[in-house]
């Protein structure tokens, strides 16, 4: 049955399958203790499903195996021509396709189906992308798909740092693969690599400090001592994962390639923050970027353009910082002191 399901996973664009049972995360009094530090910041979704997080069985009653699922993306266009631009943003590979949760999402579902099919009558089965309480780089570790590096990511040895999880929780009881082992070694180059030094030690992140955080799950005005070392990113960062030696076995995918979207690799930030309200919702309709808003958006760009160093952008700041919103006019004013210097 494992092989019925492994071959449609394939099928599907997955890159890779594997199962483990549904006991609880070996990570559970890691993360609850996480938590409790307050390294998760303003992230309190993870708080409230702390507990069914840290126990499949609160998520599906009598669940008896987990499958996990991988779809690689490199977030690399090499076919397609990437204009040039003056002041290029940078936005997080992974945001550079059509949001992976309605890609993975509708293959999942079919997956599930098929496994309910083999189960038979009686057979339960849900399914999630980054959406569901599972603390799920744990559970992938634990189904051989990959180890959770020092920097808090899943590395593959077949993947490298770019891929997409997804699970599904089933009743059907199926023996479990053989949990992959930790080969991070004596490296540390996530570590070195962190602008704001987010990652304090071997396999702890603080949250409140990683560009990631600041720049998506932040809502108010971003910390002004971490503002220069945000650079040019304007959604999420990459340079943790970049870093990553097991790089050298990424792959481009199957399945996320067909819906990639060259023209967010490198945007124009003074094209960007001109789009206003309307274009920002024309140009990222689709994508995880389009859940940040435009406001958001529009405070990370006034920071990239702050740090540009080039008084040019002076004019257009300005028609910033006369924005309504507070937050976005702050950033924009701190952006017109730093290339006032």
């Amino acid at each position: 049955m494992k092989a019925a399901i492994v071959k449609r996973a394939v099928e599907l664009g997955f890159d890779a399958c594997g199962f483990t049972t549904a006991a609880p995360p070996q990570t559970a009094a890691y993360f609850h203790k996480w938590v409790e530090a307050g390294y998760h910041g303003q992230m309190e979704w993870l708080q409230r499903g702390l507990e069914r997080r840290c126990d499949p069985q609160k998520v599906l009653n009598n669940a008896a195996t987990i499958i996990v699922v991988a779809a690689a993306y490199s977030g690399e266009f090499g076919s397609h021509p990437v204009r040039q631009a003056r002041f290029p943003a940078e936005i997080a590979r992974y945001a550079r396709y059509k949001d992976y949760h309605k890609v993975m999402g509708e293959k999942l579902k079919e997956l599930s189906r098929h496994v309910v099919q083999l189960g038979g009558p009686g057979t339960q089965a849900i399914w999630y992308v980054d959406t569901g309480p599972l603390l799920e780089r744990d559970l992938a570790q634990r189904a051989g798909a990959g180890f959770i590096g020092k920097h808090c990511n899943s590395i593959s040895r077949k993947l490298g740092n770019w891929f997409f999880l997804g699970e599904i929780l089933s009743t059907i009881r199926l023996p479990p693969d053989t949990p992959e082992k930790n080969r991070c070694g004596s490296c540390q180059r996530c570590l070195d690599a962190c602008p704001t030094k987010a990652i304090v030690a071997p396999f702890l992140l603080d949250a409140r400090r990683c560009i990631s955080y600041l720049t998506i799950e932040l809502k108010g005005p971003i910390p002004v001592e971490f503002r220069p070392l945000i650079g040019n990113k304007i959604f999420g960062c990459d340079d943790c994962l970049a870093a990553c030696p097991w790089n050298r076995f990424a792959v481009a995918g199957k399945l996320m390639e067909q819906y990639a979207r060259p023209d967010l690799a490198a945007p124009d930030l003074l094209e960007l923050i001109a789009l206003g309200e309307a274009g920002f919702q024309q140009k990222f309709a689709g994508t995880p970027v389009k859940r940040l808003g435009w406001l958001r958006l529009l405070r990370n760009i006034c920071v990239a353009i702050g740090n540009t160093g080039d008084s040019s952008c002076l004019p257009i700041l300005q028609q910033a910082a006369d924005n309504p919103d507070p937050i976005v006019a702050e950033h924009a004013q701190w952006a017109i002191a730093e290339l006032s210097k």
